[in-house]
């Protein structure tokens, strides 16, 4: 995820959308997507829970140019508002209900100036690859590396595995998400007061289709 190929198309877009204002990052961690974006000349801002993550963000080269404040990314507010807002590889599915993630669109929405972007690149869930009876979907397996996500369609949630073998012997941790589906996320921005302005299947800005894996997705404030 750290690779130019990867990185450099995300900032295009969140560098065009920004223009000449500045850029919120919900989830901003070690600043994957913020540091490329600040040293493309916008002013970034970032919220994170984790005081662990934001160390090692400023422990980064220009760490210190990216504004952060410490808090829950769907309550906490900053000040002034931004251009664009934006939330990146699956991070809306850290929100563990659907109350939590409705929280974040108004609070992306508090924070945008007129004619701003909330942006919100996810997954779409793997469900076609469940036949009846299996809930449990590989995403990588090696020698000494697998991961496996878990899935509870009645309560739209997905825990992943990750399970690491170092030296003979195994590391496990387990992350439990929500997942969303694109009209799901429409309905959330309606209720923020946002509109759908583009859909992607990512951002190189291909078209979005039933065949997409994920989608990066833009709702505007009015004007």
């Amino acid at each position: 995820m750290f690779e130019p190929n990867v990185v450099d198309p995300a900032v295009d877009v969140l560098a065009e959308l920004a223009g000449e204002g500045r850029a919120l990052e919900l989830g901003v961690g070690t600043g994957r997507i913020a540091l490329p974006l600040a040293r493309r000349g916008v002013t970034v801002h970032g919220i994170d829970l984790s005081r662990a993550m934001v160390a090692r963000l400023r422990a980064e080269p220009d760490g210190d140019a990216i504004g952060v404040t410490i808090g829950d990314f769907a309550t906490t507010r900053v000040d002034g508002t931004f251009s664009v807002v934006y939330l990146v590889f699956n991070t809306i599915m850290n929100l563990t209900t659907q109350a939590e993630q409705v929280a974040c669109f108004r609070n992306a929405a508090a924070h945008l100036e007129p004619g701003g972007c909330f942006v919100v690149e996810t997954m779409i869930p793997e469900l076609r690859r469940l036949p009846p009876g299996q809930d449990v979907v590989p995403f990588r397996t090696s020698r000494t590396r697998w991961g496996f996500d878990v899935y509870d369609v009645a309560a739209q949630a997905m825990t992943s595995h990750h399970i690491e073998v170092v030296d003979g012997r195994g590391d496990h941790t387990s992350i439990p998400f929500r997942y969303v589906w694109p009209a799901e996320l429409d309905l959330m921005a309606q209720l923020a007061g946002l509109r759908l302005r583009e859909r992607w299947s990512g951002w190189a800005r291909r078209p979005f289709t039933s065949e997409s894996r994920g989608h990066v997705s833009l709702w505007e404030k009015p004007a």
